[in-house]
């Protein structure tokens, strides 16, 4: 009999501690061997650190037999780009398997974004292997990006998740008839508790200079996304600094996305300073979570970081957002998969520019999040993607014409609303105007005598 082999893709150390956590409450079937595909999705690989050499992995190397480098297998190719043509899928099974040591094992895929590569790419190669899928964010809470196909599809079995909004269930694979299932919280903290003891024992001596009950500030380098400008995510993250000092807290410590410039934290030490607070800047790529164990911030803030989520609902700290107003009005097009994050976020989580609402907030149960996130997440993830859940268009419907109002306006764009017919749209008599030339040329006359004027 083939022996069984389990692959399993992960690009970041939260991503394998979510797989250790599944492995160890049982989620997948006994396996002869179990081997790690690590895949560093940098933009540049090779001056950045994959995550099975950060701080903290020693903790989940012994739940896999083996450790194996997807970059060095299809070097010099970039992950994010890369699939194989159709033809040569033969070949590379082939190849994998010789390089691997897999033989004739029967292989099943255990992977993290299915929509893209390098999931897809590996989910080519054994092109019959069963699938599973494990989200390790907020995004399994949206909708499928992309059209998956019959090859792909059909090959899924389950989708894995966090329960990181206790109350709703993820909408992504289910026009596929994918069932989901939670990985324990338990499991999870415990895994996260060896991450952070292993952690601290290559990385301590900066870990340790963090002072306990500070207020942690998640900095995410939204600009390298195009998102947002340079200058507008400097004030973001000054605008952080601002909300915790305005709230009381005199330790302040920002831990800066890995691939973001270093002088950006200056600015943010001399305001915190003028603030009255002391500054800190975590260098150590740890995981937030382990500074969630080892430190106890009294407040977590952020814009839609998945942290903000895991302090909220598996360590039960304070958290804050702030700039997801921005994010919703800039996000394009409006089926950008960060849509969904930054939605739960701001739907969720109180400003940090309004401290009662900070001071008071408290994790919503689970029952309201069904009855009042649930439907919005419907609705948002009706207009991204349409014509992959037609089933939730009523849905929809009644949500826009029940609760369009200030507070629900960022969520939705009424062009969106107009191209797909729903409540919210412009009215028909007016929707002649954008298409209308002569309309548009008066307008751009106008305004051109506007500036002429001015000047």
């Amino acid at each position: 009999m083939a022996r069984r082999t389990q692959l399993f893709l992960a690009s970041t150390l939260y991503g394998a501690a979510t797989l250790a956590a599944a492995l160890d409450a049982g989620s997948f079937a006994a396996a002869d061997r179990r081997l790690l595909v690590v895949c560093n999705n940098a933009a540049i690989p090779e001056i950045s650190r994959p995550f099975d050499q950060a701080p903290g992995f020693t903790a989940l190397r012994s739940r896999f037999d083996r450790l194996i480098s997807w970059n060095e297998t299809i070097h010099p190719m970039h992950p994010s780009g890369w699939a194989p043509r159709a033809d040569d899928v033969p070949i590379w099974e082939r190849y994998v398997r010789m390089l691997w040591d897999l033989g004739d094992d029967s292989v099943e895929l255990i992977v993290e974004s299915i929509q893209v590569e390098p999931a897809l790419a590996v989910a080519a190669i054994f092109q019959d292997a069963p699938l599973t899928v494990y989200a390790d964010g907020l995004m399994s809470y949206g909708p499928t990006r992309n059209k998956l196909g019959a090859l792909v599809d059909t090959r899924i079995d389950l989708l894995l998740h966090l329960d990181l909004v206790p109350g709703l269930r993820p909408l992504l694979l289910s026009e596929y008839g994918v069932e989901s299932e939670v990985v324990p919280s338990e499991a999870f903290t415990k895994v996260l508790a060896e991450v952070a003891d292993a952690s601290m024992d290559a990385g301590g001596d900066d870990l340790t200079a963090v002072p306990e009950g500070a207020a942690l500030l998640l900095g995410q380098y939204l600009s390298a996304l195009g998102l947002i400008t340079p200058a507008e995510e400097e004030e973001l993250h000054l605008s952080m600094v601002r909300g915790a000092a305005a709230l009381g807290h005199r330790e302040i410590v920002f831990k800066p996305h890995p691939t973001a410039p270093a002088d950006w934290t200056d600015p943010l030490k001399a305001e915190a300073e003028r603030l009255g607070a002391r500054f800190t800047v975590l260098n150590t790529p740890a995981l937030a979570e382990v500074l969630y164990q080892k430190s106890r911030p009294a407040l977590v803030v952020g814009c839609f970081s998945t942290a903000l989520l895991t302090a909220s609902a598996l360590y039960d700290i304070p958290v804050a957002r702030t700039g997801t107003k921005l994010l919703l009005d800039r996000l394009t097009p409006y089926q950008n998969s960060n849509r969904v994050p930054v939605t739960i976020v701001h739907a969720l989580l109180p400003d940090l520019a309004d401290a009662p609402a900070v001071r008071s907030w408290s994790s919503p149960s689970p029952e309201r999040v069904a009855a009042e996130l649930t439907p919005l997440l419907h609705a948002v993830g009706f207009c991204m993607q349409p014509k992959a859940y037609p089933r939730l268009r009523a849905e929809a419907e009644a949500y826009l014409t029940g609760h369009l109002s200030a507070a629900t306006w960022p969520y939705f764009k009424r062009r969106r609303l107009t191209s797909l017919g729903l409540p919210g749209a412009v009215p028909a008599r007016l929707a002649f105007v954008p298409r209308n030339r002569t309309v548009r040329r008066v307008a751009r006359r106008a305004r051109a005598m506007k500036k002429a004027t001015m000047g």
